[in-house]
């Protein structure tokens, strides 16, 4: 039976940004290039990038021998774990790639080897030069590759166009530097930076204020407090995205931070409040004397709703894990500042923590704190940071 070695990768130019992936084909025997084969896929993540790079590789022995056993190496620690079946795939997109791939040959003529970026210089190469070729809007093409040459002649594709391959691979400005830190073998997690809006009038008074009641804005103090976190995230200087909630309050909030950092405020619906329904505006005795039934079943049950139809805990954490998902997928490898509320902010960490409903109770999220949960590529979160009010005082 013929044994083929496949080599893949890809890269994104921004993460996502302008990606391509590349593939080489070799006979296992006797090293001899088969097939290389290298695409320009538009705007992508590494991660999907490299999933085409894998998928892009076992066609092309697919084409050469389907009846051949192939083993595979990518310098993608995550690619090579989650095929060998060892971390699993939240992702959909890679999910699908992932189902992909699988059935180009049976499983058991497929096997899985990670190796170091330095021993996967032809694919690298080839993923560089599609997205070269993309960057002029052409397509990569076969008679214009010069990676086999340069992996025959023992050069590194990173030192004959150091820029290009920088580029190709890079992780995301500020990832690295003083702030929130990444696990170097699953890459730069997407860091989700969560800052409880400023005070309003209601929140010293302590009432229900959701995204169903009267929209306050920021008061003085709530500016001030604002002012004072946009100073200490500017220090940190890790910032490279500022999402807000639609309501006025984040919104305020979310513009003083950005002008700060020289950034633009992004309005991301999915980040608004809980709608408290009939209890918006009022306080937890003023809810407790008036509907102590409605009261009872909402702090007993993740599915029950505020009087008058307001959303439950569980509707809400729905809407929030599904904002994160694709908040994570859109910023892998980048540190967001999400402006928001008590209630997102909470779910997202009792979410990354595999809290139960009833830990949202047990938090204390004082206005302009700041919180931080990290996303890893295996799917993993990390809770960096809570309630962080340092910069107030």
């Amino acid at each position: 039976m013929r044994e083929f070695i496949v080599e893949a990768d890809g890269g994104s130019r921004g993460n996502p940004g302008p990606a391509g992936y590349g593939a080489v084909v070799c006979d296992a025997a006797t090293g001899q290039t088969l097939l290389e084969a290298a695409e320009y896929i538009g705007v992508a993540t590494n991660n999907v990038a490299e999933y085409r790079g894998l998928l892009a590789g076992l066609r092309a022995a697919h084409t050469l021998d389907p009846a051949a056993t192939v083993h595979v190496r990518m310098d993608s620690k995550l690619v090579i774990e989650q095929m060998s079946g060892r971390w699993k795939i939240k992702h959909p997109s890679m999910k699908s790639l992932a189902t992909q791939a699988r059935g180009i040959f049976p499983p058991d003529r497929v096997t899985y080897e990670w190796i170091p970026r330095a021993e996967n210089k032809h694919a690298d190469r080839l993923a560089n030069e599609a997205m070269d070729a993309g960057a002029r809007g052409e397509q990569w093409s076969p008679g214009d590759s010069v990676a086999d040459m340069e992996v025959a002649a023992g050069s590194s594709a990173a030192a004959s166009t150091p820029a290009v391959v920088a580029a190709g691979h890079q992780d995301a400005p500020g990832t690295t530097t003083r702030g929130w830190t990444s696990a170097p073998d699953l890459g730069a997690p997407a860091t989700l930076v969560l800052l409880r809006h400023g005070e309003t009038p209601l929140t010293p008074q302590k009432r229900f204020s959701g995204s169903g009641g009267t929209d306050p804005a920021l008061s003085a103090a709530g500016r001030d407090q604002a002012h004072r976190v946009a100073d200490a995230l500017a220090r940190r200087g890790t910032v490279q995205t500022v999402l807000a909630s639609p309501l006025t309050r984040t919104r305020e909030t979310a513009e003083i931070v950005a002008a700060r950092l020289g950034l633009d405020v992004v309005v991301e619906d999915g980040l608004r409040e809980t709608d408290f329904g009939a209890w918006e505006g009022l306080t937890f005795g003023e809810v407790r004397d008036r509907y102590p039934d409605d009261l009872n079943a909402w702090l007993a049950d993740p599915a029950a709703r505020p009087t008058g139809g307001g959303e439950s805990f569980a509707e809400v954490a729905a809407r929030i894990a599904v904002t994160k998902d694709e908040l994570v997928t859109a910023h892998a490898g980048r540190t967001v500042l999400l402006v928001t509320h008590v209630t997102p902010i909470k779910t997202l960490v009792r979410l990354a923590l595999g809290a139960p409903p009833e830990s949202l109770f047990r938090m204390e999220l004082s206005a302009a704190s700041l919180s931080a949960v990290a996303y890893y590529a295996d799917g993993n979160a990390s809770v960096r940071l809570f309630n962080d009010t340092s910069h107030l005082r």
